[in-house]
């Protein structure tokens, strides 16, 4: 899929750029199945609401592996609709993934994400520059009512923030302090919901603030994360580093691009 030059300032300029349709309802299904099948295991790659409560976080799937590895999402992350989009806006094409997640707000139970920048947590994995893009994939319905993204467009342009380790949901991370949030909300707002269905998708740059809201509603709301870095970017060795199912190593193995049926000859329905 080749992005227009206005699709690319688009994304320049904003720091995201949304591409619907992107998967077809029969992937869509496969990949529901898989994330379905991981979210029963009970592995340090599945990070909960509470000690018994539904997933909130997935992480590792890509990587043969880990205990979640699904063939389904190492097709995905090479498929020419995902590698070549995060190779065009990055003007890079040796990349590797730094981690791939599934994030899943369960009826009711599925609490909100803080604002914050993907950078905040991933310089402080050793990376030097933010060259990095994240392709978000729904497999749900996503609206307001069940805890969509927010985008603020426009706020990566000033970099990273300083960060502050938020404890207040069940995936612990780095978010931007209220009162910067507050700032650049009055400077860039008003935010952006990303109202999708399944099977849609978005870019968005690692310093983009962005958020989500409790899952308010009866359903489930999923979906697939795929961040790209370049490989020139690979981390820095630094002390007691997290592990790599969050911060990928395979920056010396520059991702291949695959046949655009990879994901359901994966699943062994094509």
């Amino acid at each position: 899929m080749r992005l227009t030059p206005a699709q690319l300032a688009a994304y320049d300029r904003d720091g995201f750029l949304e591409l619907p349709g992107l998967l077809d309802p029969g992937e869509v299904a496969v990949l529901r199945g898989e994330v379905d099948r991981v979210s029963q295991l009970q592995a340090e790659e599945v990070k909960r609401e509470g000690a018994d409560g539904p997933p909130k976080i997935m992480l590792g799937m890509h990587l043969a592996e880990s205990a979640t590895a699904s063939a389904a999402m190492q097709a995905l992350v090479r498929l020419p609709r995902t590698l070549d989009l995060a190779q065009q806006v990055l003007r890079e094409t040796d990349l590797y993934i730094h981690h791939t997640k599934c994030n899943l707000k369960a009826s009711i139970e599925g609490s909100a994400w803080p604002w914050h920048q993907d950078y905040g947590s991933w310089q402080l994995d050793g990376i030097r520059r933010p060259d990095m893009t994240t392709l978000m994939i729904s497999l749900d319905p996503a609206a307001e009512i069940n805890g969509c993204l927010y985008f603020l467009p426009g706020s990566h342009v000033e970099g990273r923030h300083d960060a502050v380790f938020d404890t207040s949901t069940a995936y612990h991370l780095y978010a931007v302090p209220h009162e910067v949030t507050r700032e650049r909300i009055r400077r860039y707002g008003p935010p952006v919901a990303i109202v999708s269905r399944p099977g849609d998708a978005v870019l968005f740059d690692c310093n983009l603030l962005h958020a989500s809201g409790h899952n308010l509603s009866a359903d489930d709301r999923w979906q697939v994360y795929l961040c790209y870095n370049t490989c020139a970017n690979r981390p820095e060795a630094i002390p007691n580093p997290r592990p790599a199912y969050v911060r990928g190593t395979d920056w010396h193995r520059p991702l291949q691009g695959i046949n655009d049926t990879a994901l359901m000859r994966a699943a062994g329905t094509d």
